[in-house]
């Protein structure tokens, strides 16, 4: 008989959106998701089976609701394209999904973000 999670897996998401978000996908380690959550290691790998698995969760989670107006959501969907599109399939048809459904136009939606990430000068 399997054990019960000892966590809420909502919490363990929200916080894992907040360190893809911050580090990036290839930036952020597997150390840091255990920081992160506070889940343990072996925790981790069970239930979500592997850093890339977590990632994709939360990605789903964030395209799930109205993404098109959260930065936190575009950031994840930016990340997912610049580091795992273009080699991660399941995650190419999930961004490809996303903007296809978008209202909004998303090489403008997606360039208005990247460039509200610039530093302003003085």
């Amino acid at each position: 008989m399997a054990r019960p999670r000892n966590f809420n897996e909502d919490d363990v998401i929200e916080r894992a959106a907040a360190a893809f978000g911050q580090l990036g996908y290839t930036g952020c380690s597997v150390d840091d998701l255990v920081a992160a959550t506070g889940l343990q290691r072996g925790s981790l790998y069970k239930a979500f089976g592997s850093k890339r698995g977590l990632f994709e969760q939360v990605l789903r989670r964030a395209l799930a609701g109205d993404w098109q107006h959260d930065p936190a959501a575009l950031d994840l969907l930016i990340t997912a394209l610049r580091e795992l599109a273009s080699i991660d399939l399941p995650v190419a048809a999930l961004c490809r999904d996303a903007l296809a459904a978008c209202s909004q136009d998303p090489a403008q939606l997606l360039g208005s973000r990247l460039l509200a990430h610039l530093p302003i000068k003085d």
